[in-house]
């Protein structure tokens, strides 16, 4: 049906070879680009966005949202493709960050990327898309979507028998972080890297000759980007230090510079020794601004 590979197409819905309307979401990394390069040859109407959700006086900040754009914009260009500019840091802070902030204040461990997809990749993003006509979204993520059966195109987008499923890739699933998506987010949305190894992705890539092909993939805060996480997180929340203390015994071994800037399973930089394999955060105490360690 098209020159993509077999575990491509089956993830694709019969509308995209008929010429249906996408916006792609290109980040500026690999995935997003293959993924973009993969429904063009599929025979999609592809539209790329680059969307920009913080807005920061961080110079660094700054520089890698940049860097980001450049990629993308060089990627739309090879592919002969029309990029926007979509800016959601408005909704981003409201419905994501400011959220991340509080619940850190509450002692949990929020995941700001588990926010981020439900709110915006797959809510803003997703009605951004279909103002402008688009049928789909597509993105990167290496999970999958199962999809009712049935040969028309639209009993394939509807929202019955929807399911989220892990990427083929094991150590590149990301469905984990897609889980708060609901049928009707997912019904429009497209996942073309799903069944596909990262090895494979980078050969396309490469043998596409896209200009990002060696980009490293970023591991930092959803939009934010690599940093120091208690340095980035004391320009919202002030240090509130307090005990660390022994969960088995009550004893203070060390101290804290503020709850919100620890995570439970935590090892490195407690700033405190410990026997054996060392210590680990086990909890927090709200109560008496403890931090729990075994």
């Amino acid at each position: 049906m098209a020159n993509i590979p077999d575990c491509v197409a089956a993830q694709l819905p019969a509308a995209v070879f008929s010429g249906a309307r996408v916006t792609a979401g290109l980040s500026g990394g690999v995935d997003s680009a293959v993924a973009a390069l993969l429904l063009q040859k599929a025979g999609a109407q592809v539209r790329a966005v680059f969307m920009r959700n913080w807005q920061d006086d961080d110079e660094s900040a700054a520089c890698h949202d940049k860097a980001d754009f450049h990629s993308a914009a060089a990627v739309a260009d090879c592919l002969n493709m029309e990029l926007d500019v979509a800016d959601f840091a408005h909704e981003y802070r409201e419905l994501v960050f400011n959220p991340f902030l509080q619940s850190l204040r509450e002692g949990d461990t929020p995941n700001p990327d588990v926010l981020c997809n439900a709110e915006i990749k797959f809510s803003a993003f997703r009605d951004y898309a279909e103002k402008n006509g688009s049928d789909f979204i597509a993105t990167g993520h290496y999970a999958r979507i199962r999809r009712g059966l049935g040969d028309a195109s639209e009993s394939q987008i509807s929202e019955n028998n929807i399911a989220l499923l892990k990427g083929e890739d094991a150590a590149k699933d990301q469905s984990y972080f897609l889980h708060r998506l609901t049928r009707v987010q997912l019904a429009r949305s497209l996942f073309p890297l799903g069944g596909m190894m990262k090895s494979e992705v980078r050969r396309i890539a490469r043998q596409s000759q896209l200009p990002n092909w060696e980009r490293k993939d970023s591991t930092g805060i959803c939009f934010i980007g690599e940093r120091p996480f208690r340095e980035f997180l004391s320009r919202f929340i002030p240090p509130n230090p307090g005990p660390i203390r022994d969960a088995d015994n009550g004893d203070t071994v060390g101290t804290h510079q503020g709850l919100p800037f620890y995570t439970i399973g935590q090892r490195k930089g407690l700033g405190i020794g410990g026997p054996g394999g060392g210590w680990f955060v086990s909890g927090k105490n709200p109560a008496d601004n403890a931090l729990e360690v075994v």
